[in-house]
């Protein structure tokens, strides 16, 4: 019998667009994904040049103009710049002047600045209070540095800052010409208009908005505050993954930058510099916000930090830190991190025979932790959301004795910790200077408690006599023996 051949079937389909993230309740904007990718973006499309950065005309009569983040003799694998296709050039603005000053800013950490001090003391600050809506205060106002080191002007080492806002940004625009700034917001969404286009980022996500990129603020939940690191002369990175392979921790994947977007407004703007601390600022007849097309790798980015693949020890001990680690940045020494950005989300504990709180340390860093929701289970220090701590280079710290007490004696099993709960570190490689806003205007310092440490029990010599067994049996003296040597020579020389 003869069967009728079937014509073969076939289903297929291409894309038409790279990958681009949808709009949610929360984030209306969509974003291009891809931790330090070449990105290619136009919001007309066919605006974009083809073979060619700076052709003799623009299309639409748009002006071509380059953002350099790293000089350009640097190495290939280290260059980071930006092209945009815009409505007008950047260079179209009124002369500079000074801007009303923001006292509480600072950028400048030498030992000769008498505005800062290094103290080889834990210190903690309770949430930083948002202002009332009777004093209003838009986001650069609201800009208070905590502490820092090194100098922006010599483009080596960082600062940290709080920020507390009730006002959005209007026809202002700010440009950090000091450093990168790694933005953590405690409270409130911050929808954040670039050059490159729209972010919006809400508590649990992060914003990194590199040096020399203009954008404002607008405060959609009326009010917020957060965490600022501002890192000088180096950008942030992904850390190496070592053993852990080519999958985990924070995942490139899940950094998400913005798309091409434009506003076509000729009306005056006020745009605010900030260089060595100080605010400068000059007026245009157009927005800054005009770009309609760009390509490259020199752009802001955000990363929702409940992505963070959590990898930790699953049997004994305890993985050091740096696992959680989501950025770094490098230092002028090579090898070594200039600061760390980690993460403390939900996980498993699950360790044996293991001592599972932190440990009693005295760390070459300089540890600064904050709270973004949730409690802290910590004992020693007070960390509250919208708070921060501070543990100083080389200086000791650990838990309690009764949290020691609990830790060496309960019975371990397998536990979710941090649950509700997300804090973060900064783990910053040399000292810090705290500023005089942190130390006698915050309003918020806790007092040192001058006697909690009183307590520790050494229970060592409770096992004097065990100790003893312990060395006869290995062929030496006892603690004790050697005493009652003592006293038989004394007793003879009577």
């Amino acid at each position: 019998m003869i069967t009728a051949i079937q014509p073969t079937i076939s289903y297929g389909r291409t894309a038409q667009s790279g990958f681009l993230t949808t709009a949610t309740d929360l984030d209306p904007y969509p974003y291009q994904v891809g931790y330090g990718n070449r990105f290619a973006t136009e919001a007309i499309p066919g605006t974009l040049p083809q073979g060619r950065n700076t052709p003799q005309k623009c299309k639409y009569d748009l002006f071509s103009e380059q953002l350099n983040g790293t000089p350009f003799v640097s190495a290939r694998s280290s260059q980071q710049h930006a092209w945009f296709y815009r409505i007008r050039p950047s260079v179209a603005h009124r002369p500079v002047t000074m801007s009303v000053d923001n006292p509480n800013l600072a950028a400048s950490f030498a030992v000769s600045n008498l505005s800062t001090k290094f103290l080889p003391r834990d210190q903690s600050w309770g949430a930083f209070p948002i202002p009332d809506d009777s004093d209003p205060v838009d986001f650069v106002q609201g800009l208070k540095t905590i502490g820092g080191h090194g100098d922006a002007m010599i483009k080596e080492g960082l600062a940290v800052h709080t920020y507390t806002a009730n006002l959005s940004m209007g026809k202002t625009a700010f440009c950090n010409n000091d450093g990168d700034f790694l933005i953590l917001p405690q409270q409130g969404r911050l929808d954040i208009q670039t050059e490159f286009g729209h972010l919006m980022v809400r508590p649990g996500e992060l914003v990194v908005i590199p040096a020399g990129i203009r954008f404002k603020v607008k405060l959609p939940d009326g009010s917020a505050r957060g965490y600022i690191q501002e890192i000088f002369g180096t950008h942030y990175e992904l850390p190496e993954l070592g053993p852990v392979g080519s999958n985990g921790m924070a995942m490139p994947r899940d950094f998400e930058y913005p798309v091409a977007s434009f506003d076509v407004d000729q009306t005056t703007w006020t745009i605010v510099v900030k260089l060595a601390g100080r605010l400068f600022e000059y007026e245009q007849e157009h927005t800054p916000f005009d770009v309609v097309a760009w390509h490259g790798n020199y752009a802001p980015y955000k990363y929702a930090t409940e992505k963070f693949v959590n990898s930790a020890t699953v049997e004994k001990e305890q993985s050091d830190p740096s696992i959680y680690c989501v950025l770094m940045a490098k230092s002028k020494t090579p090898g070594v991190a200039l600061t760390e950005l980690l993460v403390f989300t939900p996980r498993w504990s699950v360790t044996t025979n293991s001592f599972r709180p932190p440990y009693y340390h005295r760390n070459v860093c300089t540890e600064l932790m904050g709270m973004i929701y949730g409690e802290w289970k910590g004992s020693a220090t007070l960390l509250e959301p919208g708070g921060l701590t501070y543990e100083p280079s080389l200086m000791p710290h650990g838990e309690s004795y009764e949290r020691w007490r609990e830790a060496t004696t309960t019975e371990l099993l397998p536990e979710r910790i941090n649950e509700n709960t997300l804090a973060f570190m900064l783990h910053i490689s040399g000292h810090i200077a705290l500023t005089d806003f942190a130390l006698e205007k915050s309003g918020t310092l806790h007092e040192i408690q001058a006697n909690f440490w009183d307590g520790f029990d050494g229970g060592f010599t409770k096992h004097i006599d065990q100790i003893d067994r312990d060395l006869d049996s290995a062929g030496l003296d006892g603690l004790r023996r050697t005493d009652k040597a003592q006293e038989a020579k004394e007793i003879e020389g009577e």
